[in-house]
């Protein structure tokens, strides 16, 4: 008897060993709905896992002398226990420690019937191998070390009280009525295996573009930004390529956010963002390297061709105004550096395009200079 489960909120693996423990009340809340819905999710497993499994059993209890309350006993498992158990952990006020004790029923309830069938090969190694596929999908190798101690502890206890005698060879028959939990559930294992993966892939992707996309932009944020700098610092030192640095203030930007509030700020942030987008080359690496200042990466771009770039942009700016406030004449100070073999570090190359855009506002705004 035996289900298979594999979890895909951050979730059970994490539970069990313990790493949620004086967290933040809105996480604790976060995790209970997630551990809740884990509960759910092993609910389906567990009925068809258990009800197919019931057949198994019983195609080798009715060789053994046993009373009839094993068969009680066997159609309350295999029946009644999956509604019970998501009912129990569902309502739980820690739904996954409520689940890791079904997990131990679970496992305690297939020793029991490895011994009732007198360890019966076939049957008995589908119960052992099913059990252990589903605790080290849903928690790992503890879970698994776990559950298969507790199943091989209730076996050799009932074949020790019961006296029940060993039944080893297993029939044609029983091999037969054991297929349909052979092929089904392999299948519905990796059918399950298949969905979490769809969904850890796209909860991967989620989490890299958080961690590297400006929320408000989406282009990438200062840190990551700084990264593929520094990339390509490294290799225009490797390849001896050519590269510019471009640094992007928007002009009185304080001055337009006290102003007109910051959704005119915000509007202007996002249309110099459209534009560089827009203007610059797909390969230019535009990055939000401050609140109003931006920085792109021009690789294989000489200085010259790098500031004919942006002043296209210019110009487009020049005539464009935000729908919000059409007063607003948006302006930009434009610091540019490219690459020197010269340089030591990616950062003295930011910093050359930074004394540049800093000449370029202290000349008067709305200018683009280039690193001396």
């Amino acid at each position: 008897m035996f289900l298979i489960i594999m979890s895909d909120d951050h979730g059970f693996s994490r539970w069990f060993y313990g790493r949620s423990k004086d967290c933040p009340t809105h996480l604790n809340e976060d995790r209970h709905r997630s551990a809740r819905r884990f509960a759910r999710r092993v609910y389906l497993p567990r009925v068809i896992g258990l009800a197919t499994g019931f057949f198994c059993v019983a195609s080798v209890l009715v060789m053994q002398p046993l009373s009839g309350w094993w068969w009680l006993l066997l159609v309350a498992n295999g029946f009644i226990w999956p509604h019970f158990a998501w009912q129990v952990a569902d309502r739980s006020s820690d739904p996954v420690r409520a689940e890791i004790r079904n997990l131990m029923v679970d496992s305690f309830m297939g020793g029991v019937w490895i011994a009732a069938m007198g360890i019966n090969a076939l049957p008995s190694a589908l119960i052992v191998a099913m059990m252990g596929m589903n605790n080290i999908g849903c928690g790992g190798v503890k879970l698994f070390v776990c559950g298969l101690a507790v199943l091989s502890g209730a076996c050799v206890v009932t074949l020790g009280l019961m006296h029940i005698p060993l039944n080893l060879e297993t029939m044609p028959s029983q091999v037969w009525i054991c297929m349909p939990l052979l092929i089904i559930y392999p299948i519905y294992y990796g059918l399950v295996s298949y969905r979490t993966a769809i969904k850890l892939a796209e909860h991967k992707r989620r989490l890299m573009q958080l961690s590297t996309r400006d929320g408000m932009t989406g282009v990438y944020n200062r840190r990551h930004w700084e990264h593929l700098l520094h990339g390509e610092y490294e290799n225009c030192q490797r390849y001896q390529r050519n590269a510019t640095l471009l640094l992007i203030d928007i002009d009185h930007f304080k001055s337009i956010n006290d102003t007109f509030g910051h959704d005119v700020g915000d509007e202007a942030i996002l249309a110099i963002t459209e534009h560089l987008q827009l203007t610059l080359r797909v390969t230019d690496v535009v990055g939000r390297f401050g609140g109003d200042e931006f920085g792109v990466i021009m690789s294989g771009t000489p200085q010259e061709s790098a500031i004919q770039a942006m002043i296209r942009v210019c110009e487009h700016l020049d005539t464009f105004r935000l729908p919000c406030a059409p007063q607003v004449n948006l302006q930009v100070s434009v610091g540019v550096a490219e690459f020197d073999h010269q340089m030591t570090s990616y950062r003295e190359w930011l910093k050359a395009a930074d004394v540049a855009l800093y000449k370029a506002k202290n000349a008067g705004r709305g200018r683009i200079e280039a690193a001396a």
